[in-house]
């Protein structure tokens, strides 16, 4: 497994680890979509046009 303290980290039987790896995974994805993403979402330039269409007039 890639995260191997993680992993002998948790407690009970190889079954159990799994499960409590899937809860830990999800529950970080959760926070960062619920969260993170959107706290950065003002810092990135993704909404920033810079291609005009013929119609529009050049700045």
């Amino acid at each position: 497994m890639m995260y191997g303290a993680l992993w002998r980290a948790l407690p009970g039987p190889w079954p159990v680890r799994m499960l409590q790896v899937l809860v830990l995974a999800l529950a970080v994805v959760a926070v960062c979509f619920l969260w993170l993403f959107p706290a950065l979402a003002p810092y990135v330039p993704f909404n920033e046009q810079t291609v005009t269409t013929s119609e529009e007039p050049a700045p």
